[in-house]
């Protein structure tokens, strides 16, 4: 069964943009070209890829997706990271303000120590290495 993605691309401007899709390959080709007008990224661009996470099903993907979206900033980096206690200490500090949101697994298809860009910085990746083979976006090559 053919995986569907959410995944954040760091902007030109500085800024995040979460989404969703079932062919990663095919919407950062979208995102780098500017082949939707009225997207977030069209402006904004180059576009660079920093975390995407395999899902199961469309309504997971786009349910991480808005999940991630409510997050702050420091805590999507923390999640980036693979820093899970960052991502439940961050979860607690907001609770007064928004509802609590319960980080997801390590799932993304990154390799543990690769340096993953995150806006002008670089972050240590800690979740698990994948068997796949990989793409130039770090997702499993399709088969």
């Amino acid at each position: 069964m053919k995986p569907f993605w959410v995944y954040i691309v760091c902007c030109a401007d500085g800024s995040y943009y979460t989404g969703h899709t079932d062919d990663l390959d095919r919407r950062m080709s979208e995102h780098e070209s500017g082949a939707v007008s009225s997207c977030y990224t069209f402006k904004r661009r180059p576009v660079v890829l920093v975390f995407s996470q395999p899902c199961t099903t469309r309504e997971e993907a786009l349910s991480a997706e808005r999940q991630i979206k409510g997050w702050s900033r420091k805590k999507k980096e923390a999640m980036m990271r693979g820093d899970w206690v960052e991502v439940s200490r961050l979860a607690r500090s907001s609770a007064p303000y928004t509802a609590l949101r319960q980080a997801q697994g390590e799932r993304s298809v990154n390799t543990p120590g690769e340096s993953l860009p995150v806006c002008g910085e670089l972050v240590e990746s800690r979740v698990p290495k994948s068997i796949f083979k990989k793409n130039r976006y770090g997702a499993p090559e399709k088969d």
